[in-house]
């Protein structure tokens, strides 16, 4: 009898799975249930699609169910998982189009239902013209909204809002960000934090208001149930067209509740090395579950697309038989806003406190290329390092130059154990069109060994 592989959920993780379980093994019975029409997609691309750099939203599918279809991967969308039965091997289903409730049987199952918005219970968050952005039908109706709009406000500092931000301002939106912490992008240190946030108002003047330390009381409609105005805590009030909430997602696992499924951190689903969960015979790939840290050594939750996608490569390979090992991650993380790179890899340096480490950092700010060279542009990295062990911890880069390069070094770096003595003597390649002669990262880490050694 022919084994039965059934994958919940269409957006990265799962398709991945699949995909790559049919490279591996064309004697099993593949089949991916999801509530959506649309699957294998890049939600990270809907920022874009927004701001039109990507105007047909069918360039971020990538794969149709026709596509799926032809590898003999069966399809089902408009499909809901409800319950889970790991004793009977079996799930329970609602298509979404009849509302009939049926079961599907099971040999091996995977969990890849990711995450979903994290919904503040504030009054009148239900109202028309409050949006969030996990979908593409989500992107296709706040650009339409936005075409016929002046203002908006955005809730949350987050990486989607500073996307979401340039999209809208380069729109001639008027746009205010409110962040009830004291700093946007809170997994960067405040002086970065800073950096930042001086570098998007002053790029975009008069467009964007930041505020920080502020909550939102209540939102205001009109009499067609339309949000009107915001009203904050703190008494202001802003004006708007529409808002969207960028306030954060948490692990979509509402269907592994009352199963002997183990939980993890933030109730995502807790797997080993192998994307192997508790249960014999199930797996759970993409953001609805924990990971491991490599600087920290523990478990945290990091919903991230890319992650998602190598998880479901290396399930799909143990499915088929082979030997993956999926280690953990850095909490690896870029993104821009225009020209200006916004980047962090492993742990900052408040949180190298916070995990007992005795942090020493370097800011550095440089030229990506020889000063002398045309197209030079300025950056600032903060590296740091563990006084005790001489291990990096992590590096920020921030600027309109060539940051990712840096970045990608740290993170070989990091993951090779790599001591700051051999590192900041890296051997990488110099040319004036590329790098100042000593790299502005080896100049970080050679200001921490003077730190270091006094």
């Amino acid at each position: 009898m022919t084994e039965k592989v059934v994958i919940i959920g269409g957006g990265a993780a799962g398709p991945k799975t699949a995909a790559k379980l049919r490279r591996e093994r064309a004697d099993l019975q593949i089949d991916l249930y999801t509530q959506e029409d649309i699957i294998s997609y890049s939600a990270c691309g809907l920022p874009y699609f927004i701001e039109n750099i990507i105007q047909n939203p069918e360039t971020l599918i990538i794969r149709t169910p026709e596509d799926f279809q032809e590898k003999n991967i069966n399809i089902h969308t408009k499909q809901r998982c409800l319950k889970i039965n790991t004793v009977t091997k079996s799930v329970l289903m609602e298509d979404l189009v009849s509302h009939n409730i049926y079961e599907v049987a099971y040999g091996i199952l995977v969990i890849a239902t990711g995450a979903k918005p994290d919904i503040p219970d504030i009054e009148g968050i239900h109202l028309k013209n409050i949006f969030t952005l996990r979908t593409i039908d989500d992107g296709i109706r706040i650009k339409q909204k936005m075409q016929k709009s002046k203002k908006a406000v955005l809730v949350g500092g987050g990486y989607i809002s500073i996307e979401l931000m340039e999209a809208l301002v380069s729109n001639n939106i008027q746009v205010t960000l409110i962040e009830k912490n004291s700093q946007i992008l809170k997994v960067f240190d405040e002086d970065f934090a800073q950096m930042i946030t001086d570098y998007i108002i002053g790029k975009t003047p008069g467009q964007v208001s930041i505020l920080t330390n502020e909550k939102i009381k209540f939102f205001v409609g009109n009499e067609d149930g339309e949000v009107t105005k915001v009203v904050l805590v703190s008494g202001k009030e802003i004006e708007t067209d529409f808002v969207v909430l960028g306030t954060g997602v948490r692990p979509n696992t509402d269907i592994v509740e009352g199963t002997n499924i183990k939980l993890g951190i933030k109730n995502s689903i807790k797997v080993d090395n192998t994307l192997r969960t508790s249960v014999h015979g199930i797996y759970a790939v993409g953001d609805c579950t924990d990971n491991f840290n490599l600087v920290t050594n523990s478990r945290t939750w990091v919903p991230m697309g890319s992650t998602a996608n190598k998880e479901g490569r290396c399930a799909a390979i143990n499915i088929a038989g082979g030997s993956c090992f999926f280690d953990g991650i850095l909490n690896s993380t870029i993104t821009k806003y225009f020209d200006y790179t916004i980047s962090i890899i492993g742990i900052s340096y408040k949180e190298a406190l916070e995990f007992g480490f005795q942090p020493v950092f370097a800011i550095v700010s440089k030229r990506d290329k020889a000063g002398y060279m045309p197209n030079n542009e300025s950056m600032t990295l903060k590296l740091i390092v563990d006084k005790n062990t001489h291990t990096i911890l992590g590096l920020q880069g921030i600027g309109e130059g060539d940051v990712n390069k840096r970045i990608n070094t740290v993170i070989s770096a990091i993951l090779s154990k790599t001591k700051l003595e051999s590192f900041m003597n890296l051997d990488l390649p110099y040319s004036p069109p590329y790098s100042p002669a000593i790299d502005p990262v080896l100049n970080a880490a050679q200001i921490i060994y003077q730190k270091i050694n006094g």
